[in-house]
C-alpha cells in the first residue's frame, strides 16, 4: 500500500511539473505570442485583393473596381495617381502614342489624370475587370461599345465640373489638365445608381515571393515605334521594376515618386491600323504568345480569351495559369513580332 502511495505522489508532483514547466517556458510562450501576432496581423492587414494580391481592408477589397484612362501625350506628362494602380495597361492609339488604362480597389488616390478618351481595345479588357469606367470622350466605336454593353459609365463629358476639373496647379493645356479624384468618382457611381460590388475573376499570386528561374531580365526595352519606347530596370534591391517612358523616369505627379512595377506582362495581339484619323484595331480575343517577367527574370507565356467578355488568361510554360508575385502589374499589349531587348 506504502508503495502505491509513493507512485501515485509522484505521478501527481510530476504532472504539476510539467504543466508548471509549460506555464513558464519561455520558448512555449513566445511560440503563443508569435501565433497570436500572425493573427492580429492578419486582422489587422485584412485580406488580398485580387488585383494585386496586396493585404487591405476587406470593406476595400469587396468593392468594385475603378478602371481610369490616362492621357500619355507628351504634354500631360506626367500623370497623377497611377502610382496607386494596382494594374496599368500600355497600347497604341493613333501614331505615334500609346494610352494608359489603370485598374485601382485597394487605392483612392486624391488627385487622378489627366484623364482621357475610350477606344474599343479598352473596352474589349476593361469588361474582365466589371468596373466604373472613367474617361472623357472616345472613338464613336467605343462609344457604341460603352452604351450597348452597359458599361458602368462615368464620362467627363457629360458630368459635371465637380467631377472632372480643369487642374490649376499645373502647367498643362487644354485638353491634357482634366482631372477627378478616387472619392468624387465612387460617390458619382452611387449617385448614378451602379452597382457598388464588382463580379470578376481576379489573379493568382504566390504566398511567397517567388524566382522564376528563367532567363536574365535587368533591363526591358519596348519599342512601340521610333518616337515610343518603354523601358523598365531593375532594381535589386527593393526586386522591383522602375519605369521610364521615351528615356526619362516615369514619376507621379502627384508626389514626385517613381512609377515600379512588381510584374510585367508583355501580351503580342495583332495590331492593325482602320482608318485615315490612324485609329487601330487590337484583335484581344482568341490566343497569342507573351512574356512574364519579375524579379530579375522572364519566361515565355501564351494568353487566351474566348469572348470580348470574358477573362484574358495567362499560362505558363507547362500550360499552367499564370501565378504572379504579389503587387503592381503592368501589361503592355504589344504587336506580333514586337521590337523588344530584354538584358
Amino acid at each position: 500500500m506504502k508503495r502505491n502511495w509513493l507512485i501515485a505522489v509522484t505521478i501527481i508532483l510530476l504532472v504539476f511539473n510539467m504543466i508548471g514547466c509549460g506555464k513558464d517556458d519561455p520558448e512555449i510562450g513566445k511560440n503563443n505570442k508569435d501565433e497570436q501576432t500572425e493573427k492580429d496581423e492578419y486582422v489587422k492587414n485584412g485580406i488580398p485583393s485580387p488585383l494585386s494580391g496586396i493585404y487591405s481592408s476587406e470593406e476595400k477589397v469587396d468593392r468594385r473596381p475603378v478602371a481610369v484612362m490616362f492621357d500619355n501625350h507628351p504634354g500631360a506628362r506626367w500623370q497623377s495617381g497611377l502610382k496607386d494602380a494596382e494594374i496599368v495597361y500600355e497600347m497604341v492609339v493613333e501614331y505615334p502614342y500609346t494610352r494608359y488604362m489603370a485598374i485601382y480597389l485597394i487605392n483612392d488616390p486624391v488627385l487622378l489624370g489627366p484623364i482621357r478618351s475610350s477606344r474599343p481595345c479598352f473596352v474589349t479588357t476593361l469588361l474582365e475587370y466589371d468596373p466604373l469606367y472613367v474617361r472623357v470622350g472616345g472613338s464613336e466605336q467605343a462609344k457604341n461599345d460603352i452604351k450597348n454593353l452597359k458599361v458602368a459609365d462615368i464620362d467627363g463629358l457629360t458630368s459635371s465640373n465637380e467631377v472632372f476639373y480643369r487642374y490649376s496647379k499645373t502647367n498643362k493645356k487644354s485638353p491634357h489638365n482634366l482631372y477627378s479624384n478616387m472619392d468624387i468618382i465612387r460617390k458619382t457611381g452611387i449617385e448614378r445608381g451602379y452597382r457598388e460590388k464588382g463580379d470578376f475573376e481576379g489573379f493568382k499570386f504566390n504566398e511567397n515571393d517567388t524566382d522564376l528561374n528563367g532567363r536574365i531580365a535587368k533591363n526591358i526595352l519596348i519599342k512601340y515605334n521610333k518616337d515610343n519606347s518603354t523601358n523598365y530596370v531593375y532594381d535589386e534591391g527593393e526586386k522591383n521594376y522602375i519605369r521610364y517612358k521615351d528615356g526619362k523616369l516615369h514619376v507621379d505627379e502627384f508626389d514626385n515618386s517613381p512609377i515600379t512595377a512588381k510584374n510585367i506582362i508583355i501580351q503580342e495581339a495583332k495590331t492593325k491600323t482602320i482608318d485615315d484619323a490612324g485609329r487601330v484595331e487590337i484583335d484581344l480575343v482568341g490566343n497569342g504568345k507573351g512574356i512574364y517577367i519579375t524579379n530579375g527574370e522572364t519566361v515565355d507565356i501564351t494568353w487566351s480569351k474566348k469572348n470580348r467578355s470574358s477573362k484574358t488568361y495567362f499560362y505558363d510554360e507547362k500550360g499552367q495559369e499564370l501565378v504572379l508575385n504579389t503587387g503592381v502589374t503592368w501589361i503592355q499589349v504589344v504587336n506580333t513580332n514586337p521590337d523588344i531587348t530584354i538584358e
